[in-house]
């Protein structure tokens, strides 16, 4: 199914103020209603070079397969969709890439990158992450983040260490606990759940979610919900305003028609008669 024109998509990265070169990569594909976002790690070139080999692997592999999936069956093995299935290895694909391509050249040794991966269909969508790269929905002008970073902070707090509020203002904030790349074989963190018509979802880098407090994310996304470009160029400006010391990165996605396959076939039925 062409998901163009049912959903709209926008991307924009930007280096920042303090880094002298972007190690973030992101890529969207809007017929398929695929979004990828990458934050890499790794010193000199390596984060740059582990965030652009995924993010294109990802797309190239979902390009190749997506299309392929009869919309609605179920993999017995996991209870999750075939989508969902088919960008899980997708990004098991990409971690092999990437690991391998670190042991081969040593000035590439130890790079890996966190990821986040959002795909649409059938009014629903499959989500995966790695790391603290982060998605979120925007939905009756409430803002959920819908991922759960693997970070030692999350850890902390999901031990009681430490509340949201000091969280904050914690040293801890970029020790991530997961990511593609490093080890020979990862598994991301997979959910699925129904999408809706004027949600708008966010993938982010932490360059943003470092610097920029949810509720202003929430009322940019509220005030420029029709120019979701504008969102994204408000989102970065402030971020670079507050002190812009990491690369920043957003991809917005805004849900403009229903795109269920069954009712797609239903009125084609209808049309016949």
């Amino acid at each position: 199914m062409n998901l163009q024109g049912k959903i709209h998509i926008v991307g924009q990265t930007d280096t920042g103020r303090i880094r002298q070169n972007n190690e973030d990569s992101i890529g969207f594909d809007s017929a398929l209603g695929l979004m990828v976002l990458a934050d890499g790690m790794g010193g000199h070139l390596g984060g740059e070079v582990a965030s652009t080999l995924s993010v294109d692997s990802i797309i190239q592999n979902s390009q190749q397969h997506l299309p392929s999936i009869k919309t609605g069956q179920i993999d017995s093995d996991t209870g999750f969709s075939l989508e969902s299935i088919c960008i899980q290895e997708a990004i098991e694909q990409a971690n092999d890439l990437v690991y391998r391509k670190s042991t081969q050249q040593a000035e590439l040794r130890g790079m890996g990158t966190t990821l986040v991966v959002l795909v649409f269909y059938d009014n629903r969508f499959s989500l995966a992450h790695i790391g603290d790269s982060r998605c979120y929905r925007y939905r009756n002008k409430n803002l959920d983040q819908i991922t759960k970073d693997h970070s030692l902070l999350q850890e902390l707090i999901g031990r009681g260490f430490y509340t949201q509020e000091e969280a904050k203002k914690s040293l801890n904030k970029n020790l991530v606990t997961k990511a593609l790349g490093i080890d020979p074989t990862t598994t991301p963190d997979v959910q699925e759940d129904l999408a809706m018509k004027n949600d708008i979802y966010l993938l982010c880098s932490d360059g943003l979610t470092d610097l920029v407090e949810d509720e202003y994310i929430s009322l940019t996304i509220q005030r420029f919900s029709d120019n979701l470009e504008e969102a994204a160029k408000q989102l970065i400006t402030k971020a670079n305003q507050n002190g812009g010391k990491d690369n920043i990165s957003v991809i917005l996605c805004r849900i403009n028609e229903d795109f269920s396959e069954s009712q797609g076939w239903f009125k084609k039925l209808i049309e016949w008669f």
